[in-house]
């Protein structure tokens, strides 16, 4: 078992690696549209898994950068053994990245609440009460003054339940 803080550097350099070797090796036009987001690698070394994001907005292009992908992971595993020091060569997982979607989702989501929490404001500041009392409030009233008969019968009350 490796260190995990050797598994994170190496993740990094694998990320750098692929996004480079996509950029120069690679003859493809749909290479272009891959981005690589972030790499995980196992703690003994051995597999490594890329998350990438395709920036087209069409199910295509996706597929299409999904077949890129598929097709140079062999290009890709030969540049990663070529410039790493390493005794193995782990083996490559290409996965896509679904966080710029839920981003979205979530963006979307937050805007709906924003355009109904501005109709609830809305609705309110026209808003005038049901009654001119207010019925949700309770009067306190004062409790009349304790005399000192009722003060000296406490105090019996509360030094024979102290004897038991």
């Amino acid at each position: 078992m490796a260190d995990p803080a050797r598994a994170a550097r190496l993740a990094q350099r694998i990320k750098v690696i692929v996004a480079e070797a996509l950029r120069r090796r690679v003859k493809d036009e749909r290479a272009e549209l891959i981005t690589v987001t972030d790499a995980r690698v196992t703690n003994d070394l051995q597999h490594s898994t890329v998350y990438y994001t395709v920036m087209a907005p069409d199910e295509e292009s996706r597929a299409g950068a999904e077949a890129v992908l598929a097709a140079n992971q062999g290009t890709l595993r030969y540049e990663l053994g070529r410039q790493l020091n390493i005794r193995l060569t782990p083996t490559l997982e290409f996965v896509a990245d679904e966080i710029p979607e839920s981003a979205a989702h979530m963006e979307d989501l937050l805007r709906k609440a924003r355009e109904q929490d501005e109709q609830v404001a809305a609705l309110r500041k026209d808003a005038q009460p049901a009654s001119e009392e207010k019925p949700y409030r309770w009067q306190v009233e004062e409790e009349p003054a304790a005399s000192e008969d009722d003060a000296a019968s406490e105090d019996a009350g509360r030094s024979s339940s102290a004897d038991r």
